[in-house]
């Protein structure tokens, strides 16, 4: 039933939101120039690696200046960045991956193997069902880029603090996950996006 749910919502929001897509792209384009598509090794389901899609919204070397996005005026976003990102536009191609079957709409939120390999066994098991593009740890943490902005070493902070949080949350959404919960999450992700 959630796979059945995951395909039909994320084709029927690609087709009504392609003129968005469309738009997003070219202002991506004209800031920046291509490509328009950030892609990122993330860790999924069974601990299988897959290639995020997301919306670029940095510099073309921002990567190569670390992983984490730090506060709210990150030098390597660009300024079509800013906007997609506050937003969360910059997600919405993950619905690609979600019809290709390698996250949900909702679930665990897919992270990058370099922090993975901090994950106790337990916290494992959160790789135990398919990724999403929102769950709680989204909602709760929906400003994490201006909570490492004002660590001293966000990096360590990460990793000892959000990280450890985030995975606690993801832990309890796969003890309770059901469609019902899934829409709920999705209306309290688009409630925190808009508010």
């Amino acid at each position: 039933m959630k796979r059945l749910f995951d395909v039909l919502a994320s084709a029927i929001a690609i087709i009504v939101l392609l003129p968005l897509f469309i738009v997003i792209a070219l202002w991506i384009i004209i800031d920046d120039g291509t490509p328009i598509f950030f892609r990122q090794t993330r860790v999924g389901k069974d601990q299988r690696e897959f290639r995020i899609y997301k919306f670029r919204s940095m510099y073309k070397d921002a990567e190569s200046r670390g992983q984490l996005t730090i506060g709210g005026k990150d030098p390597r976003v660009t300024k079509s960045g800013y906007f997609i990102r506050k937003y969360k536009i910059d997600e919405f191609p993950q619905l690609l991956n979600v019809l290709a079957g390698d996250m949900s709409i909702v679930g665990p939120r897919p992270e990058v193997p370099k922090y993975v390999k901090h994950y106790s066994e337990e916290q494992l098991q959160v790789l135990s069902v398919r990724p999403g593009m929102t769950d709680p740890a989204s909602i709760e943490f929906i400003d994490e880029d201006e909570i490492l902005g004002k660590s001293e070493d966000p990096e360590k902070a990460y990793i000892e603090e959000i990280l450890p949080q985030k995975l606690a949350l993801q832990l309890e959404y796969v003890t309770k996950s059901g469609l019902v919960y899934d829409i709920k999450l999705i209306m309290q992700t688009l409630g925190k996006i808009l508010r």
